[in-house]
C-alpha cells in the first residue's frame, strides 16, 4: 500500500499544477489564440518575402508607408474598444438586455468602417495625382491601404466577441483570415497580380467581418440598424468622456511611439534600403507584442481579481506567470536571430536590402524591453492605472522626439537611430515596471483598507 501510494505521488505532483493550469486556462482557446498570433507575425514576414521580390526597392518603401499608413488609423479609436468591452461585459454578466451598449457597438463599428473607406478613397486620389503613378497602381495602393486599415474594424469586433464569451469563434474567423491572407500574399510568387491578390485579400475581410457581424447580432451584442447611428455615438461619447480622453491619450502617445520611425526614417535617411531594414526589425519587434497577447490575456482575470481582493501573493504568481508564458517565446526567438539573423534576413530580403550585422543585438535588446513593457503595461491598464501608463507613453514621445534631434545632429545612420530608439525605449520599460511596484503590487500588499 505504501509503495503504491508512493509509486503515484510523482504522478500526482505533476497532476496538481497541471490541473491548475487547465482550469486557468481554456485549451481550445490558448492554442486559437497563440495559432493566430503566430500567423500574424507569419504573416508579416511573409509579406516582406514577397514584396521584396515582386517590387522594386522604391515601390516597396512606399508600399510599407502605405500599410503603415493604414494601420495608424487605429489612432481614431481612442480605446473605445476596450469600453465597449467593459460595457458589453457588464451587460452579458447581469444578463441585461437594454439595447444602448448594442447600438453604441454597432455605431462605432459603422463609423471605424466609413473611416476606412474614406482613408482608402483618399489614398487612391493622392497616388493617382502623381505623375509618375497610373490608375492601376493607384487602385493596388488604395486596396493596400483598406487591407490594412481594416484591422480598425476587427479591434472592436474583437472586443465585443470577447465580452459576451465569443472568442473561440472570433478567433476561428480570425485563423480562417490569417491563413487566407497569407496564401493570397504568396500567391504574388507564382505570378498572381498584386491588383488581384489584394482584391481578394479584401474579399475575405468583408466575408469575415460579415460572418462576426452576423453572429454578434444573433447573441444581441449588435443591432442591425443603419438609422440612430449619430445619436448612439453622442450617448457614447457623452457617457464615457473621461475614459475616452485619458485612454485616448494613452493610445495616441503609443501610435506615435511605434510609428514615427516610419516618418522620420524615410525623411533622414531616404526611401529604399534605410526603410526597408527599419520596416523589417520593426515586424519582428511589434510582430513579437501580437505573441505576447496569447500569454498575457489568459491571466489578466487572475490579476485582476487578485487585485480587487487585495491579495498580493497571488497577484505577483499571476504576473510571473504572464511573464514566463511571455519570455518562451521571447528566449526562442533570440536564440534565432543570435545564430541565424544574419541568414533569416537574408532570405526574408534577398537583394531589396542587407540588414547589418550590428542591428541584431540590438534587435535582441529591444525584444526583451518590450516583452517587459507588454507585462507591466498589461498589468497596469487592467488594473486601472490609465494615468500611470498615459504619463509613461508621453514621457517616450518627448524622449523619443530629443532622440531623433540628437540623432540627426550627430549624423547617425540608421543602426545608429535604431540603437537610439531601443536606448529610449528601455528607459520607458523601466518606468513601466517602476509603477507596477509603486501602484499595483503596492496597494494589494496593504490588504483591505
Amino acid at each position: 500500500m505504501n509503495s503504491h501510494a508512493t509509486a503515484l505521488a510523482p504522478k500526482s505532483v505533476l497532476q496538481r499544477p497541471l490541473r491548475a493550469l487547465a482550469g486557468l486556462l481554456s485549451p481550445r482557446y490558448f492554442v486559437l489564440r497563440a495559432s493566430t498570433a503566430a500567423a500574424a507575425i507569419a504573416g508579416g514576414l511573409v509579406q516582406t518575402f514577397v514584396f521584396a521580390r515582386v517590387l522594386n526597392p522604391q515601390d516597396f518603401s512606399i508600399f510599407i508607408l502605405i500599410g503603415t499608413f493604414g494601420l495608424s488609423l487605429w489612432l481614431f479609436d481612442l480605446g473605445a474598444a476596450k469600453i465597449l468591452y467593459v460595457r458589453q461585459r457588464e451587460r452579458h454578466l447581469t444578463a441585461s438586455t437594454e439595447p444602448a451598449v448594442p447600438a453604441q457597438s454597432s455605431a462605432v463599428v459603422l463609423l471605424y468602417g466609413l473611416i476606412v473607406l474614406t482613408g482608402s478613397l483618399l489614398c487612391f486620389a493622392v497616388m493617382a495625382a502623381r505623375p509618375s503613378v497610373n490608375l492601376g497602381r493607384a487602385a493596388e495602393c488604395a486596396l493596400f491601404f483598406s487591407f490594412s486599415a481594416l484591422n480598425l474594424v476587427w479591434f472592436p469586433l474583437r472586443n465585443v466577441s470577447n465580452a459576451v464569451d465569443e472568442f473561440i469563434a472570433f478567433e476561428t474567423l480570425e485563423a480562417v483570415r490569417r491563413v487566407g491572407h497569407i496564401a493570397l500574399i504568396l500567391g504574388m510568387l507564382i505570378g498572381l497580380p498584386i491588383f488581384i491578390s489584394m482584391l481578394l485579400a479584401n474579399l475575405l475581410w468583408f466575408v469575415v467581418l460579415a460572418a462576426c457581424i452576423a453572429r454578434l447580432v444573433r447573441k444581441g451584442a449588435l443591432a442591425l440598424q443603419i438609422t440612430g447611428v449619430f445619436a448612439a455615438l453622442t450617448a457614447f461619447w457623452r457617457g464615457n468622456r473621461t475614459e475616452l480622453l485619458r485612454s485616448g491619450n494613452y493610445a495616441m502617445a503609443e501610435l506615435t511611439v511605434y510609428n514615427f520611425p516610419y516618418m522620420v526614417v524615410p525623411l533622414m535617411f531616404g526611401l529604399g534600403a534605410p526603410t526597408i531594414i527599419l520596416d523589417t526589425v520593426f515586424k519582428i519587434f511589434r510582430g513579437a507584442t501580437l505573441i505576447y497577447a496569447a500569454g498575457l490575456d489568459p491571466l489578466v482575470p487572475r490579476q485582476t481579481r487578485a487585485f480587487a481582493e487585495r491579495d498580493a501573493a497571488t497577484l505577483k504568481k499571476a504576473t510571473l506567470l504572464a511573464t514566463v508564458l511571455c519570455a518562451i517565446p521571447t528566449v526562442a526567438l533570440c536564440a534565432l536571430l543570435w545564430f541565424a539573423g544574419d541568414r533569416v534576413f537574408a532570405v526574408l530580403l534577398g537583394p531589396a536590402a542587407t540588414v547589418p550585422a550590428s542591428v541584431i543585438p540590438i534587435l535582441i535588446v529591444l525584444l526583451i524591453a518590450n516583452m517587459i513593457q507588454n507585462v507591466a503595461s498589461c498589468l497596469l491598464q487592467h488594473t486601472g492605472f490609465f494615468r500611470e501608463i498615459a504619463r509613461v507613453a508621453t514621457f517616450l514621445v518627448v524622449a523619443m522626439a530629443t532622440m531623433t534631434g540628437i540623432v540627426y545632429v550627430a549624423g547617425f545612420d540608421i543602426v545608429g537611430f535604431i540603437g537610439a530608439y531601443t536606448a529610449v525605449y528601455i528607459a520607458g520599460a523601466g518606468l513601466y515596471i517602476a509603477y507596477v511596484v509603486r501602484k499595483p503590487f503596492r496597494i494589494a500588499a496593504q490588504g483591505h483598507v
